[in-house]
Parts: C-alpha cells; structure tokens; sequence
C-alpha cells in the first residue's frame, strides 16, 4: 500500500545539518519555529525571527518540539488486535481490519450505532480538520462527540444565538485594547485559548505599558493574576451572576453606549428588563464580591476608550458557562467594544468560507436530535461527551425523541483519549471494553486507545504538513502560514492525511478505492458550489478547467489551494490579481500578514433577523434559571481544576492546592495527602498549602490529554475529572461541569 508523498522534505544526508521552518503544532499560540535537523532527528527548535506573526518568539512548550517528535512512545506502526493483544502489523491488514469491523456494525444496527470521538489535538494537524467530517458525513451518523464538550462549547452556542454563527466568536484586539477584562482564564499559563496569540503574557505586559489596564476576575491567584492591575477572587461558578450585575449597572446607571452597533442590535429593552433584579446587591453575597466593586468594574469597562471583556474555561465549565460567555459579549455590545478597534473582533481566516449576501440568515437551532439515554440536545451536530460511556453500556432503545436503533456497538476515535480527560472515567472505561469494535487514530498506547481492535499512528509532527484552518478563525492578527514536512516520512510510515483519507473510505463501504479520489471528489463539490453562485468569483466557469489548475503535491494541498482561492483574499482563480494561493504562500515560507483585525459587521451575521439577537428564547429560559438557583454557600469546599502537569508521581504540580486557613483549620500539613470524595469517586493526593486559591476553594489538575499510558496514567490518579459522575451540565451547551463543584476532604496522616 502506498504512501502519499512527503510533500517538499529533501532526503536527509546522515550528519547533515540543517535549517526548516514550520509553524508549532503543541498549542493555540503557533508560534513559528525554526528548527535544526541532523539527519532525520530535530535537535533543536528556536524562534523564526521573521515569521509574520510570532516574531521569533517561542514558549518552553515549543522549545521541547525536538523531544516531542523524537518521544520514544510514539508508536511507529499499526496495531491490531489478535488474541486478545494488540500486536504491530501493515497498513493493508490494518485497514482490512477497519473494513471487516465497521461494515456489519452498520448494515445490522444503522449508522447511528457508530460513535465519533475527536479530541483537541485534531484540529492542530492538516489531516484532523479536512477528513473528520467527510467520515461523519460518509457514515451517516450522529452519534458524534468531541472534546469541545469539555471546554470550549459554551462559546459556539453564545456566538450561535448571538450572531447566528457558532463559529463567529469575536476574540479581544490584544495590541490596541486600553482595558482588557479577563474572566477564568489563565494565557500566561495556557498560552491563550479561543484567542490565537503568539506571546500573550508579552501582549498583557504591553497593555499595561502604553497605560492599559488589566482586570483578572478568579478564584485562584494565577500567574496572570499577578501580572493584573486588580484581581478580584469570585467564588468559583459565578460569573454569570458577576457579569448580569455589570450589565444591570449599565442599564440602571443609563451607562449603555450602543454607538456604531446600534443599528446592527435588536432586543435591547427586552434585555434590560431581563437583568432587572440582577443587581449588585443581590448577587453580591453569592459571588462574594462587594458591590461597590461591581459596580466599579461596571464602570470602568464603558468609560476606557476601548475595552474588551474575554472569558475562558474557568467561567464556561460551570453550571451556567453560555450564560456568562453569552454575557461576556452582551457587555462587548453594551459598551459599544463589539466590531471595533481595540474592543472585541471576529478575525477574517483566509480559508474562511466566501463572504455570504448580508441579510438575514438560518440561524442557529439546537437540539435537531437528542442523546438515546439521557436526552441531551445534541449541540453543533454533537452531543455531550460525558454522555458516551451511557451510550454504550445501557440497552435498549432510549428516551422518546432519542436516537434509536440501541446502544453505540463501534466507535472511532481520532486524537482523543477521553478516558482521563472526561467526568467517570472508570465508568468509559469499562464501557469501552464492551464494544464490538473500536478503531483509533492517535500516535500512542494511552487509557483509551488500548481498547481499540485496531491503532493507526500518524507520524511524527515533524513528517507533517500543518495550516491553521481553526486558529486562524481566532487569531488576533489576520495572517496566513503554510508549512510543507520538514523531514521525510520514516520507512514504512505512512503520511496523516492518506490514513485519514483511508479510514473514511474503510469506514463508508468503499475500502480499496485510491484515497486521491476522495480529496478529487471534494474539490468537484465545492468547485460545483463555487461556479453556481452568482456572488462568487468563478460564477459560470468549468469546475473541471478550474480543477486542474490547482497546485500541490497531494490531494490535502490542492484542497487547500482551492480553499484559498475562493477564499476572502484569494485570486478567484484569476479573478483578482495578487490575490492568495498555496504558492504564494509556499514562496513566503514565513508567513503572509493580511492586517490587523477590522470591523466587519453586519457581515458575520447570520441570524433570522439579521442583526446581533441580544436576548435569544433559549437564553431567556436559562436567564431564568441563573435566577432561580440557590446560590447559597455549600458547606465544604468547592474545587476547581487547572491545566495538568507534564508528568506523574508526586510532583508539585499534582497536589491538592488548600488554603492557608483551611490547612490550619483542617490541621494539615505539607507532609499530609488527602482524600478528596466528589460525586463520582475519590483521589488521593499531595498538598501544597498556598493563598493562590481563596479560602473555601481548593485546586487540582484536570485530566490529561493524548499522552502516552504510562503518563496518563500516573496523571488520573490525581484529576478532577475521577471526582465527578458526569451527571452536571450546562444544559444549553452539554459542556461537562468540571469546576465549581462540592468535595469533601480527609486527611491522611503519614
């Protein structure tokens, strides 16, 4: 079975030293790095001083890309399950094995009895954006769940009920913002999350510098906090009631400044008679912020000259994280900050779809079908991945309304490991054993793919091409990046990009077919499209002549090309000179810049009105709940979590974060571990007494990711998520709620 090319990597000479550039895949930030090769090895990765976008900075993280690529974990051949045992094998008996596995699961219990998961690391790599949906689609099912669900999916449904676009998420114009409002976020840590920021806590460090301000509203005492002008310590879970509050100030106060936006909103009234008795005074016990400092805060966001309010997974793993990523933005709008130079902006990804006519668009429905167990609504085309370990192990047909046809019987799995990375663990755990059959993308052997009949390892980062389709759509600088493999794929190995293409095709009934007519069949599609829209440039061409004047090596490239083409700053295939395309970006191997960010409603604007819907039904009904709920304090503690360590055993970084008056209250020391019992189950762990969390709250990693056994193993031992059942959600999104929720503590003596 053939390889498709390594696209442009020369053929190493052993002891030769050189120079390739490409941009990091191992986080939001993508910094573009230069990297030394000797041979085939990457002995050492630095800063592209001339890269577009990051300027030659770089992160520990990607300093570490030569120990990434070379980790000796990753797997470097397939696997299948004979026996028993997953053993090495060939690629053509491995996709023999896909075929001969999913086929009669589908032909006996429908498309639906088969699940996709898709995990986080997908969307960095060429081949994890361009094939997943081609495999859901081809499969018919919709039974689909991501890793979003445990992160990032309150934003989709705010922006989608907001904007009509669930991928329209305005991100905060870092370099010309004069007051930035960040709510459970963490980016020097983290690097940045929905906001693409090579250098963020330099970013920070130069707001402050021109004479910005910086508010960090958290529990916890973060790295960033340190850095803010005023950190205000929230008890945990209530943002939403945080931010109603600053939204109700503005329309008591008469403090609501529409500006340009006004003629692009609607409901406005409505919206303030919503937030009625969401006043300071109200919330304020609940939240444990004064509420002077509320109102403060309320204040100060409508009369900086530009300000920008951005919240992250804090404050959207919670009970009500759309609420308060929905409010986030309503403060955006209300304070006039929304579509303007250093407010909050929606970037312009030059593999964006072709500008739609501006008018009233779809919108954006929830709940088109619903979970079999549970109910739950499924959310963008996916359903909560707390729920799949219910999917699988209960029988039957379900609730009414539900998926039918029983429980899942295979499941596909592509750059996840959501064994530690999901509430109950044990419980998928288990789950997963009683499948009939489980396919895995992912390089290595970790708690979830050791279930799978069969493993396909992409190569290394370094053997792969990689653009950024997804964060390019949240960058704070419009700009394009293309890198071809800076080194050629090892001997047997076989590119990302055609073991993707082959699995579609393995999975859809049509194993043995070329996988370039896949990617053949995609561009006739779209080129299809593209010649039948009046709007576009190539309205009334001959798809096939455009077709063929396509650039790349590979089928993945020339999508690529044809994206950038129809793309909002592509030549239309001659239609606009000096316009982009893959050899344009090819012949700038540090990148092209396409500007800062600009304003551009009502372009983005997709919903039923055609203007920004500030107080949706669904909204409105959650709005209710916000104020329904008890909001007392539960006795106990309350954890949140925060981002995992790199590696097992009893590392700082794996204690349990306690409070100084807590410890002395508790009578525990640095030498004691700790019990802590959730709703779920319970962990034991170090202590680390600190006053980086407020009294009440204690911290502990989240799960790990797509790490190897060994050390997501040692990880879960430690996470938040073997604390919970998976029974708590925010019922608008179906993201799992991972902070915010009631433990309790026992000390162990040693």
């Amino acid at each position: 079975m053939p390889s498709a090319p390594s696209a442009s990597a020369a053929s190493p000479v052993p002891g030769d030293r050189r120079t390739a550039l490409r941009v990091c895949p191992l986080c939001e930030a993508t910094c573009g790095l230069a990297l030394t090769i000797e041979g085939t090895a990457v002995v050492r990765a630095c800063g592209d001083r001339e890269d577009v976008f990051s300027h030659g900075f770089i992160c520990p993280e990607g300093a570490l890309f030569g120990d990434v690529d070379g980790d000796p974990d990753r797997l470097a051949r397939p696997l299948v399950r004979k026996g028993g045992r997953l053993v090495e094998t060939g690629w053509a008996e491995a996709f023999d094995a896909v075929a001969a596995g999913l086929g009669p699961v589908v032909e006996e219990y429908g498309p639906d009895a088969v699940g996709v998961v898709l995990g986080n690391a997908g969307v960095h790599t060429v081949a994890g954006v361009l094939y997943p949906p081609l495999l859901v689609n081809g499969i018919g099912t919709r039974s689909l769940f991501t890793t979003a669900t445990l992160d990032q999916m309150p934003r989709h449904v705010s922006s989608g009920l907001l904007f009509g676009d669930p991928h329209a998420i305005p991100v905060p114009d870092l370099d010309r913002t004069d007051h930035l409002l960040l709510l459970g976020a963490d980016p020097v840590e983290s690097h940045g999350s929905l906001c693409t920021a090579p250098d963020f806590p330099g970013r920070l460090e130069a707001l402050r510098a021109r004479g910005g301000t910086l508010t960090v509203v958290d529990p916890r005492r973060t790295r960033t906090a340190r850095l803010a002008d005023r950190h205000v310590p929230i008890r945990p879970g209530t943002d939403a009631l945080l931010l109603a509050a600053m939204a109700n100030v503005l329309f008591a106060e008469d403090l609501v400044r529409l500006r340009h936006l006004a003629p692009h909103v609607t409901q406005v009234p409505a919206l303030g008679h919503a937030l009625v008795e969401f006043t300071p005074e109200a919330v304020s016990p609940a939240c444990d912020v004064p509420a002077d400092t509320i109102r403060t805060l309320a204040r100060e966001l409508v009369a900086a000259p530009t300000a920008a309010v951005y919240g992250r997974i804090g404050s959207g793993t919670v009970l009500f994280g759309t609420l308060a990523g929905w409010l986030g933005d309503v403060l955006n709008v209300l304070t006039g900050n929304l579509d303007r130079p250093g407010g909050v902006l929606f970037p312009r990804s030059a593999t964006d779809r072709p500008p739609r006519p501006v008018g009233p668009g779809r919108g954006f429905p929830l709940g088109r079908w619903r979970s079999r167990v549970s109910g739950h609504p499924e959310v963008k085309g996916e359903l909560p991945l707390a729920a799949l370990a219910e999917e699988i192990d209960t029988p039957g047909e379900g609730v009414p309304g539900g998926l039918g046809g029983g429980s899942l019987r295979a499941l596909i799995t592509s750059a996840a490991n959501p064994v530690p990375s999901a509430p109950d663990g044990d419980r998928l755990d288990r789950a997963l054993a009683r499948l009939d059959f489980m396919v895995s993308v992912d390089p290595y052997l970790n708690e979830t793919t050791r279930h799978a009949h069969v493993v396909l390892p992409p190569p290394r980062p370094s053997r792969s091409p990689h653009y950024d389709f997804a964060f390019n759509m949240l960058a704070v600088r419009n700009q394009a990046r293309y890198s071809r493999p800076a080194v050629p794929l090892d001997e047997g190995a076989m590119a990302e990009t055609e073991i993707h293409a082959r699995l579609v095709l393995a999975a859809t009934g049509r194993h043995g077919t070329d996988p370039a007519e896949l990617d053949a069949l995609v561009v006739r599609h779209a080129l299809g499209q593209a010649v039948s829209d009046p709007a576009g440039p190539v309205h009334g061409r001959d798809p096939q002549a455009l077709a063929e004047e396509l650039d790349g090596l590979c089928g993945a490239e020339r999508r690529l090309d044809l994206m950038l083409r129809l793309g909002p700053y592509g030549d239309g295939f001659g239609a606009r000179a000096g316009g982009l395309t893959l050899r344009r970006l090819l012949d700038a191997p540090h990148g092209i810049d396409l500007g800062p960010l600009r304003p551009r409603l009502p372009q983005p604007l997709a919903t039923r009105s055609g203007r920004i819907e500030l107080l949706p039904a669904p909204i409105a009904a959650d709005l209710t709940r916000l104020a329904l709920a008890r909001h007392d304090r539960p006795g106990g503690f309350v954890l949140v979590g925060r981002r995992p360590p790199g590696s097992g055993g009893d590392a700082p970084g794996r204690a349990l974060h306690v409070h100084p008056e807590d410890a002395r209250t508790l009578g525990l020391t640095a030498r004691d571990r700790v019990r802590i019992t959730g709703s779920g189950g319970e962990v034991t762990a170090p202590v680390e007494i600190t006053d980086a969390v407020r009294p009440g709250v204690v911290s502990l990693p989240r799960g790990g990711t797509g790490t190897p056994l060994r050390i997501t193993a040692a990880n879960s031992e430690v996470s938040v998520n073997r604390l919970l059942d998976g029974s708590l959600l925010d019922p608008l999104s179906g993201t799992a709620v991972l902070d915010a929720v009631p433990v309790r503590l026992a000390v162990i003596r040693l």
